[in-house]
Formats: structure tokens, sequence, C-alpha cells
């Protein structure tokens, strides 16, 4: 779905999975400053939306997520993931109950899967799960923000800023109202300098949670069963996470950042040694320069010096190993 807000001025599209909306309005390290003190917004309305109501929504959900959401207050945020029966990752989803209805955003072009996920799980309970996505668009508001949020709006809200579930006519007044307008890019490069994982972008067909640090945030392990959680339990219990997510500072000498899927190595082997694991995210940051998430094999020393293709690369930890 194509948001109306690349007809801005000096806006260039994005490509790839964020298609459909602006990699940027033109000056890229702008956009991120204006983000990191609180200002302007970020159009993410190329993103699924589902919402689901009915008496038995979140006692329903609560069986089928990883996140504790038969108790969740209204307006309180979360996110919860999908497992496939063996604990990988299928579904990442953001949260938030109205008091009436349970608003998720999802990645793009995932409501389809979803829906008819949830749709085969409803049994007797009394739900309606509907594709709301055509009707409404989310707009990130950065933390700080002192944007009012709009009648007909719900907002969810967390240490990380404010998602809006927007009616989407209102889309092009309220950007005009409280921009400037960021790109998707500047959005990237602040999630990656957060840690925080993406589906897609961190995650393949065999992640599990504890290799993202999603345990803690979307994954409640106090919970009663859902699908996929065996692997979570034994994982939790009696072994560790075959990868583990890493924050890479990158050589800012190359000219271009190692791409989604580039092999990292050990430096000391140089760039024909064995690959240890790959490049998920790489951005450019206005004060960190170039750095990227890579997903690696758990025993990496945790001080080893890589490289991202060709790219020198120092390792922080994000998630232990």
């Amino acid at each position: 779905m194509k948001s109306p807000l690349l007809s801005l001025p000096g806006a260039v599209p994005a490509e790839g999975r964020d298609e459909g909306v602006a990699a940027h309005y033109g000056d890229l390290f702008r956009e991120q400053r204006a983000l990191a003190d609180g200002s302007g917004l970020v159009d993410l309305s190329h993103r699924a939306v589902v919402t689901v109501t009915g008496s038995d929504r979140l006692a329903w959900l609560h069986l089928l997520l990883t996140q504790h959401v038969s108790e969740l207050a209204p307006g309180q945020a979360t996110e919860a993931l999908i497992l496939t029966a063996n604990g990988h990752i299928e579904h990442a989803l953001y949260l938030v109950d109205d008091g009436e209805t349970v608003w998720m955003h999802a990645e793009p072009g995932t409501q389809g899967d979803l829906i008819a996920y949830l749709e085969s799980m409803k049994f007797f309970y009394r739900v309606e799960v509907a594709d709301r996505t055509e009707d409404f668009a989310v707009v990130y508001l950065p933390a700080g923000s002192i944007a009012e949020v709009p009648d007909g709006a719900t907002v969810r809200e967390t240490a990380y800023g404010r998602d809006l579930f927007l009616p989407r006519a209102d889309l092009e007044a309220y950007a005009a109202a409280n921009g400037p307008v960021a790109g998707i890019l500047a959005y990237e490069a602040l999630r990656v300098e957060a840690h925080r994982p993406r589906l897609g972008f961190e995650t393949d067909h065999r992640t599990i949670p504890h290799e993202l640090g999603w345990i803690g945030t979307a994954v409640h392990l106090q919970k009663g069963c859902y699908r996929g959680q065996e692997t979570v339990a034994r994982v939790q219990n009696l072994g560790k996470p075959p990868r583990r997510l890493v924050f890479l500072h990158l050589d800012g000498s190359e000219v271009l950042l190692p791409g989604h899927g580039t092999p990292v190595r050990l430096a000391a082997d140089g760039a024909e040694g064995r690959q240890l694991g790959f490049i998920t995210t790489s951005a450019r940051h206005h004060e960190l320069g170039p750095i990227a998430l890579a997903l690696v094999k758990r025993n990496v020393a945790v001080d080893a010096e890589l490289l991202a293709g060709d790219t020198a690369a120092a390792q922080e930890t994000v998630v232990e190993p």
C-alpha cells in the first residue's frame, strides 16, 4: 500500500520489505536527530494492522501468544510472538487493548497468514478478527514527543515512543500538523542502536526467541501452554540458544554498508575464514557512524574482532553467550 506521504518534497521511496513508505526525505541525519530529540514522526503506514474484538479476546489470545495477555489492562502496551510447533518465530506482534478491541501491528504483508492462523484457532471463542490495514495507518512518535493524539486514533505507548493507529484518511493532515516527517531509514538506525530485533531482518526460518533477547519483552516464562512453548522451556531450563544477537560498530572508512545476509567471520581468519554468522540489519547513525546487528554462533568470544564481509567490526554483547 503506497503512502500519500511519498508525495512530500524530497521523499525517496524505500525498497524491499519497507516498500510503500519513504526511505528518507533528503537528509537522513537531520531526520534521525529530530527523532532523537523527540520531534517529528515516522510514517509506518505500510505495516499490517489487525484487530480482535469480542468478550473472549484476551483469554483467547492468551492461549495463542507467547505473552501473558489475559489480564492486559486497557492502554497497556505489550509485544508478543507466535511460534511454530518447533518454537521458531513466525509472527511478531505489537499490541494494545483499548477496553473493547485489541489492536496489533505486524510486518508489512503478513496480515493474510496471521489472520488465517487466528481464524483457524477460533473454535467456540467469542472473538472476531479483522484486517484493518486499508482503514488505519501506523504512525510512530518518538519518546518525548508532545504531539497530540487525535480523535479516532488508538495509542500504544512504550519506552521507545508511541505507535498511533490513525485513520488512514487523516494521515496527510496529521503529518502536516505534527512534522517534520522522518523516513524509515532514520527509524531503523535508532532501532539498531536500541538493539531491538525485527521479524524478517533479525530472524530466519529457524530463529528462536532466546537468540534475539525477546525473552522478557515478548515471552512470558510463567504463563500457560502455547504452541512452541516446549522449545522455549527446554532452552530456558536445560541449554543455551545456538546463536546470539550482537551489536556491531563498523569501520567507517567503507563506503558501502554490508547488506542483510553478509557473512560474519573472525577478523583473524580473514575474508576466507569460516562463516560464524550474518548481518541482519545495518544502518548509518547520526552519532555512532555505521552500525549493524548480526546473528552469530553462541560460542564466538564476546571480545573477538569480526569481519562483516570485508568490513572490520567491533562487537557489543546484546544476548549473553
